[in-house]
Parts: structure tokens; C-alpha cells; sequence
């Protein structure tokens, strides 16, 4: 008989996989928008380097503050340096960006000032040192400015830009095989002969999934459920990709052959083959040649659940990268008491309102392991532990954010 182990001991076991070594490529930092650098990117300079105007405005001596009248002696525009030296009793007008000329200290704004040909007087005071950026104030020299393992967005490529890097180490992405299992499942297009047929999607969803949260994708489609196809598919997707994700054929039924090809045919070393979550039970999950193999269920709320807390996670340890899963506390409306001995995952609609998560199941269906509609609008899934009490109303509970996965 089969034994099924808890959720948390499934997760440590999933954590434990050892994964190949990663490699690395050179990305022109555009194109690594989304992939993971591979080493600490460190400032080789300050910046700025000298003290810069943060405005425009009349670059002075802040001992002149009080001054009835300063003189203007010349004119500083960005991207030149000006020769002139403030003293005592002059300034020189200096534009956003422009250095700080020599002997200034601070710089009084245009709409601080009156103009009389080549005066100003100070019609509102600054203290010392307004709008002039320190050396360093954007960065300092040495500086570890962006951590190994980080993903890289629009601001990374901004500083990576500043610092004249043009390209950068990345983590190359896993690849994921995906496929779904079963005769009765239609793809795209496929006419539907008679009315046991159902039109499939988890193939498609679990690769938009695993595509946007950071990995390369292999759709192998449908197979239908004859011991000959699975064991090819899985067969050819071994040798291309390094996790390999099927859904359907890991329960009990006499069609369920999934399962004895991974232990049968492939020899493969099964970690665990059934886990007391719902939905998602018979999940499975196997190694073959250093490759991982997770197998989950047919129903398509259940594959998806499984794919979220299973496949996810084994991509962001491939890409070496500080991602996770966006659990997060909310605040319930209603009373929800435990119902079963295992770890569940329900949907429910989440808000951020008053600095705190709140979440209600307005709207959400009931019924079997396959309404993937619970997933839209506004999602999240509530997390009840299998050892946890009844949840009361106002409770705060573990939630876990369902449109932060992108």
C-alpha cells in the first residue's frame, strides 16, 4: 500500500534534490531582463564623483546667505566644467547636473532669487549645502550595488548602465517539458468526436506558469494513455530538459499508466508518490539520470495548485535566484473550521486595504478539483495546515498570493 507523507515533509524532500551545477552566459543587459545575475556587481567609482548641482540655480558661498547682493561672474551648464572660482560676494549660475563650481558649497534655487542684470539677491534662504549632491551620494566606490542571485528589472539595468556595463554573467534558465496525459483530452483545434471528449488546457497552463516565472519551455503536448506513448515522451524529454512535468495518470485507475512508467519502465528512484494536500493527493515526483520528473494530477485546479507549490520552487533553485513564493498573512472574513487531516489549499479573492491583506470567497465555486475559474480576478490561495485549528472570523491566516507569480 502506498504510503503518503505530510505537505512540509514533501517540500523539505523537494529541497533537498541535488540539481546540476548552473551555468552561465553573457547577456547585453536588455536582453537579461528577467534572468538572474551570476555575480555581485560591484561600483568601481562614486558617483558622483565630485559635488554636483541637484538643480538650477546660483552655485554660492553659504556665508554670502544674508548678502543684500551677490554678483553673477558667469554661467556653468551641464557637461562643462567652468574655470571661475566662487569667493565671498560672487556666484555663478549652474545648471542641473552641472559640477559644483570651485569655493561653492551651496546652491540657492532660480525661483529663490531676484535678478538685477548681473546681481541676485536672495529673496528666500536655503541652509547649507541645498541641492548639492555629496561624493558618493548615488554610490560609493566598492560598493556591492547588485547581490549575486538577483532578478534583473528596470532598475538593475539603469545601474548597470551607469556603471558602463554593457554586458553581464546570467544564470541560463532551466528547461521544462511539459505534457498532459489522456485519451478523452482534446488540444487546440482538435474536433471533438464524441461528448467524453474534454478540451485540455493544463499543458498550456502550467507552461505559462513555469515561462513566466523564469524558465525555458518544451510543449510536448497531449499523449494519450497507452504504456508505448508515455514511455517515449518521457523518454525524449529527459534527454532535452532538466524537469519534466506530465499531468494526469498518478492516481489508482486501471488508465492511470504514468506512474508505472516512471517506476516501471524508466527505473526512475521515486522521492514520494502522494502527499495529504487537497487538491493535488497523488502528486509524484521521481529522479532519472540526475533529472527530476513531477508527475501531477489530471484535474485542472489540481495541476495547477501542484505546479505552483512543486515546480516553481525547483525552477527558482535552478536559477539560483532570491525568489519564492509570495506568502503573505491576510485577515479573514468568515469562520472556516478545519475539515480533513491534510494541508489545504483554497481559493479565495484577496485585497490590500487599511496596510493589511484581507481575503473573502465571494463568487468562488465549490465543487471538485477542476474548476480553474477560482483562479482568476483577484486570487489567492489560503493555506490550512493539516495540524491547525479551526480558523475563526478576523483570524489571520497564511495566504498565498496567486497574481504576484507574474
Amino acid at each position: 500500500m502506498r504510503e503518503f507523507i505530510n505537505y512540509d515533509k514533501s517540500i523539505e524532500i523537494l529541497n533537498k534534490i541535488k540539481l546540476n551545477k548552473a551555468t552561465t552566459e553573457k547577456k547585453f543587459i536588455i536582453d537579461a531582463i528577467g534572468k538572474v545575475i551570476a555575480n555581485d556587481v560591484i561600483a568601481d567609482h562614486n558617483s558622483p564623483e565630485l559635488p554636483t548641482s541637484g538643480m538650477d540655480g546660483y552655485a554660492i558661498k553659504f556665508d554670502d546667505i544674508n548678502n543684500e547682493s551677490i554678483k553673477i561672474i558667469d554661467k556653468n551648464p551641464a557637461g562643462s566644467v567652468v574655470e571661475s572660482e566662487v569667493i565671498n560676494g560672487v556666484c555663478i549660475k549652474t545648471f542641473t547636473g552641472s559640477l559644483m563650481p570651485q569655493g561653492s558649497d551651496t546652491l540657492v534655487p532660480i525661483e529663490n532669487v531676484e535678478v538685477f542684470e548681473d546681481t541676485i539677491k536672495i529673496t528666500k534662504k536655503v541652509p547649507f549645502g541645498f541641492a548639492t549632491r555629496a561624493i558618493g551620494e548615488n554610490y560609493a566606490k566598492d560598493e556591492v550595488l547588485i547581490k549575486k542571485g538577483t532578478v534583473i528589472g528596470f532598475a538593475e539595468v539603469g545601474v548597470l548602465a551607469s556603471l558602463n556595463i554593457a554586458q553581464i554573467n546570467v544564470i541560463v534558465n532551466p528547461t521544462v517539458a511539459i505534457a498532459s496525459t489522456g485519451s478523452e483530452i482534446l488540444d487546440l483545434g482538435e474536433v471533438q468526436t464524441n461528448e467524453a471528449q474534454i478540451r485540455s488546457s493544463n499543458h498550456l497552463t502550467i507552461e505559462a506558469l513555469c515561462k513566466t516565472n523564469g524558465a525555458n519551455t518544451l510543449q510536448m503536448g497531449i499523449v494519450e494513455d497507452d504504456i508505448e506513448s508515455i514511455t517515449n515522451l518521457l523518454e525524449t524529454a529527459l534527454q532535452k530538459a532538466d524537469i519534466v512535468v506530465t499531468t494526469g495518470g498518478v492516481s489508482v485507475g486501471d488508465y492511470d499508466f504514468v506512474q508505472d512508467v516512471i517506476k516501471d519502465k524508466l527505473q526512475a528512484e521515486v522521492l514520494f508518490h502522494g502527499v495529504t494536500i487537497k487538491p493535488g493527493m497523488h502528486i509524484l515526483v521521481a529522479i532519472k539520470d540526475g533529472k527530476t520528473i513531477i508527475a501531477l494530477p489530471g484535474f485542472a485546479y489540481s495541476s495547477t495548485v501542484c505546479a505552483i507549490l512543486y515546480v516553481l520552487p525547483l525552477i527558482y533553485r535552478f536559477r539560483q535566484s532570491n525568489e519564492a513564493l509570495p506568502i503573505v498573512k491576510a485577515r479573514i472574513n468568515e469562520d472556516f473550521p478545519r475539515k480533513m487531516p491534510k494541508t489545504v489549499f483554497t481559493a479565495c479573492n484577496v485585497e490590500y486595504t487599511n496596510n493589511e491583506y484581507k481575503i473573502n470567497f465571494d463568487g468562488k465555486k465549490k465543487g471538485t478539483s477542476a474548476i480553474l475559474t477560482n483562479m482568476l480576478e483577484s486570487p489567492a490561495l489560503l493555506i490550512q495546515k493539516e495540524d491547525s485549528e479551526d480558523i475563526k472570523k478576523d483570524d489571520l491566516v497564511d495566504i498565498l498570493l496567486l497574481n504576484q507569480l507574474k
